[in-house]
């Protein structure tokens, strides 16, 4: 079936789950790009319907992945570009959009998750959904044991943090929780807190990150909370030298989470163990 009109019943539908309260009603949203889309069937997220413009495809493979999706049950509708168009929200899109079904955890869920030296990121009211998605992006790299949205801002499954998490939030435990459920959990689980904050006095590098550890990180704005800050264990500053007293929380979560990442390396010693 090819859709023509931008007024018919399913593009409406779709362009509808651009709006957050769209998506809390209905449990629904858009997963745009064949790398997006290829990452949520490997997550094991249901998708309901893919849209498709051949003429936009970048690649060989669009049609091995929307025959994929067919077979699990979904549905496939070809459209024009003008109709494409409406239905995307990306500068150059390259043909592919999908509607799923969003995926629900939780902390109990999580604790049958852990590794055996566990390594937690906490986002706290974290308002962009480019920051978002891109705290997500690196917390993948470093092999995180999940990402906890706490008092969230922005809603997971806004269109801009699935596009700027390239697909790690289909594949990497995220939970939404209060910020005091959360803290409760972690101290259940003894793992460590590490909040960030410009006036620390101990910079990242120097903390042991080793063991179990939880990175809290909130908005440059605002920074955290007065309970995370309270109930860290360590807080550790980034040194900044030029005029600005902060990076964007996405870099500075990129930095703490490979420091993490680099010590505990096998064989790798703190400089500080060198010097006792």
């Amino acid at each position: 079936m090819k859709l023509t009109s931008m007024q018919n019943p399913q593009v409406k539908a779709a362009v509808k789950l651009q709006n957050r309260r769209e998506r809390d009603e209905t449990g629904l949203f858009l997963i745009e790009g064949y790398r997006e889309l290829c990452r949520a069937s490997d997550g094991g997220v249901t998708i309901q319907k893919v849209f498709f413009c051949p003429e936009l495809f970048l690649g060989e493979n669009e049609d091995s992945l929307i025959a994929g999706i067919e077979a699990s049950g979904g549905a496939a509708f070809a459209c024009t570009k003008a109709v494409f168009a409406k239905l995307s929200y990306r500068d150059r899109p390259d043909g592919l959009l999908g509607i799923g079904v969003q995926m629900k955890s939780s902390l109990g869920v999580l604790s049958t998750q852990l590794s055996q030296n566990p390594l937690l990121l906490i986002a706290e009211g974290i308002e962009k959904p480019g920051n978002l998605g891109s705290i997500m992006r690196s917390a993948d790299g470093v092999g995180t044991d999940g990402v906890i949205v706490c008092d969230r801002c922005t809603d997971i499954y806004n269109p801009n943090v699935v596009r700027a998490s390239v697909g790690t939030l289909f594949t990497l435990p995220v939970v939404e929780a209060t910020g005091a459920d959360a803290f409760l959990w972690l101290k259940e689980h003894k793992i460590q807190v590490l909040a960030t904050s410009p006036s620390a006095e101990l910079e990242f590098t120097e903390a042991d990150l080793r063991g179990p550890v939880a990175l809290v990180v909130g908005t440059e704005q605002l920074g955290l909370t007065e309970m995370w800050m309270n109930a860290a264990d360590h807080k550790v500053s980034i040194p900044m030298k030029g005029i600005a007293d902060s990076l964007n929380v996405a870099t500075a979560t990129t930095l703490l989470l490979y420091e993490v990442l680099r010590q505990r390396k096998i064989g790798y010693p703190l400089e500080t163990d060198l010097l006792r």
